[in-house]
């Protein structure tokens, strides 16, 4: 799993800053969990996250990025309740998740979502 900064987002999930329209970069579809070190469910969501990015490891890609931190990022996606997840399909808009999901209904997302 994977702590993205702005500059790494703009690389690898979508670069706003030069494509109005939405534009994945990204070769393997992914999650990415805004979050912030003091939130409970985000803490709880975590674990979660750890073991899907091991089930499904080379299969999509879940990326971390502290809200804190990257103000921008969160603002650039209107974040305002964590944790917020964003699945990331190849093609299509991506689609956000708020609140802290169990790993059951997450694994279904991200089955229906990113990989079907």
């Amino acid at each position: 799993m994977e702590h993205l900064t702005k500059q790494t987002f703009l690389e690898k999930v979508f670069n706003y800053e030069i494509n109005q329209e939405w534009k994945y970069e990204g070769k393997t579809p992914c999650l990415i969990d805004f979050y912030a070190d003091w939130c409970g469910p985000c803490k709880m969501v975590a674990p979660i996250l750890e073991e899907l990015s091991k089930e499904y490891e080379g299969k999509i890609n879940i990326y971390k990025i502290d809200t804190e931190a990257e103000l921008e990022l969160a603002g650039a996606f209107g974040i305002r309740s964590i944790p917020s997840l964003l699945f990331v399909p190849m093609e299509g808009k991506p689609q956000m998740v708020q609140g802290a999901i169990p790993k059951a209904q997450l694994k279904q997302a991200i089955d229906e979502i990113l990989l079907s």
